[in-house]
């Protein structure tokens, strides 16, 4: 079976999916990505005494709210009714060998729908990655965000997905 982009027409043109006769199922996607910070930044986030206030909560909201509003940010993505939504945090027990801390965000959404999901996880762990770089820019101009990346999706007309254990993250 040859797969194709479904958001493009015959002629080319960028279009919104139509899936006015899918059935509504249940959904679900999880997505992860990382941030890697300095020693202090790491400090001020752990210990909740970033000048900005409560580095992890805030951006816990900001991922809820990102996932809320994906078809907002994405252009072609249907408006989804997020039945719920989780955004968690891992901290690094140590540095890594080049000295930065790599905070893991996490984001989990489940939907009934006729679409969607992954992309409502994956804006999701963005938003809250974004949000603790904007919350610590004045300590760590440096952070780099990475790894941001789709884990499992549940529900669907292509069924399910598990991202293999392949050594990369």
């Amino acid at each position: 079976m040859s797969k194709k982009f479904t958001h493009f027409d015959s002629s080319g043109s960028a279009i919104m999916v139509d899936v006015s006769a899918k059935a509504v199922t249940s959904r679900g996607a999880s997505a992860k990505g990382r941030i890697a910070v300095n020693k202090e930044t790491f400090e001020a986030i752990k210990g909740g005494t970033a000048k900005k206030g409560d580095v992890l909560g805030a951006a816990r909201l900001a991922g809820i709210m990102g996932a809320k509003k994906t078809s907002e940010l994405i252009p072609l993505c249907h408006p989804l009714s997020l039945d719920t939504c989780t955004v968690d945090f891992k901290l690094p027990d140590a540095a890594g060998p080049d000295g930065l801390f790599r905070i893991e965000a996490s984001c989990a959404v489940k939907l009934s729908g006729k679409t969607g999901a992954e992309m409502e996880a994956l804006t999701g762990v963005s938003t809250a990655l974004l949000t603790i770089y904007d919350m610590c820019k004045a300590l760590d101009r440096a952070m780099v965000i990475s790894d941001i990346r789709l884990e499992e999706k549940s529900g669907g007309r292509s069924g399910s997905y598990k991202r293999k254990n392949d050594g990369l993250f």
